[in-house]
């Protein structure tokens, strides 16, 4: 990890994305929504931290990312900003702070950039929201673009389902792709894409495309952390677990509870003597 002349790890800005892209350099991101885990995710190296409007069905028990409010997003980005040295910290704009147009979108992601200091923002939708990514640029504020399967609109899309399939979506997504590079997008997330699609679009925008779900060609890729970390009993086909914490936290929970019980826990290493 490169380490500034005063020892801190080397901050990742969004020129060193597309660095990244022109050198060949696979560009690492996760989910995160608290300063612990936040912490955690920083120092392993990830590039970026994506605060997704994903912790509505992560952490809040929710069935899907509509119901998440602008106030719940700046909670967890301002904990997860927190929790951050190194990576670039984006989040999403949520569902209904974005889609009347510019002057909403400005609004929402000012309230992100401002009271949660987060270094960019997330939206989803192609060729539809390149007026509100042109105002979020303009007024000097990063904006990832999010294409393929958009969670926000899944009700439209019938849910989790791949995009991109057949010659005329596949060219609608290669469309909408451009017109966000075009518009000024630091990135491009590509989710559940067929990956000769996101291939190709990875190939012909100048900005990096990140994948989830979506083959190993794109310039990074993105996983939601709970499910990297096997902290779930399901797992999405395209996510793989990368560690089962998820157990480690159970065992660990279920021996604290045993030695409670069992008067073991404190003893008295654990006690303040009088």
């Amino acid at each position: 990890m490169d380490q500034t002349a005063a020892g801190r790890p080397r901050k990742v800005r969004v020129h060193h994305l597309a660095q990244a892209k022109a050198d060949g350099t696979k560009l690492t991101m996760l989910t995160a929504y608290d300063a612990v885990t936040a912490r955690i995710l920083d120092a392993a190296g990830t590039d970026m931290l994506l605060v997704g409007d994903s912790v509505g069905n992560t952490m809040h028990g929710r069935t899907t990312t509509l119901p998440v409010t602008l106030d719940e997003m700046v909670v967890a980005a301002r904990a997860v900003v927190r929790g951050t040295q190194r990576a670039l910290v984006v989040a999403d704009l949520p569902f209904g702070t974005y889609e009347a147009g510019p002057t909403q979108a400005l609004a929402s992601a000012v309230r992100l950039m401002k009271e949660a200091q987060v270094e960019a923002v997330k939206l989803e939708g192609g060729q539809r929201v390149v007026p509100q990514v042109r105002a979020l640029t303009d007024a000097g504020i990063p904006v990832v673009g999010h294409l393929g399967y958009t969670p926000q609109s899944e009700h439209l899309l019938g849910g989790p389902r791949v995009q991109g399939r057949g010659e005329s979506s596949a060219e609608r997504l290669l469309v909408d792709a451009q017109a966000l590079a075009d518009a000024g997008v630091v990135a491009i997330v590509l989710e559940m894409v067929p990956a000769p699609v996101a291939a190709m679009v990875t190939w012909r925008v100048n900005v990096p495309t990140i994948g989830i779900g979506a083959g190993p060609d794109c310039d990074g890729q993105v996983l939601v952390w709970v499910d990297m970390a096997g902290m779930t009993d399901w797992s999405p086909r395209f996510a793989r677990r990368f560690g089962e914490v998820g157990q480690a936290l159970g065992e660990a929970a279920r021996a604290y509870v045993a030695e409670v019980r069992g008067g073991t826990f404190p003893d008295d290493a654990h006690s303040f003597a009088q």
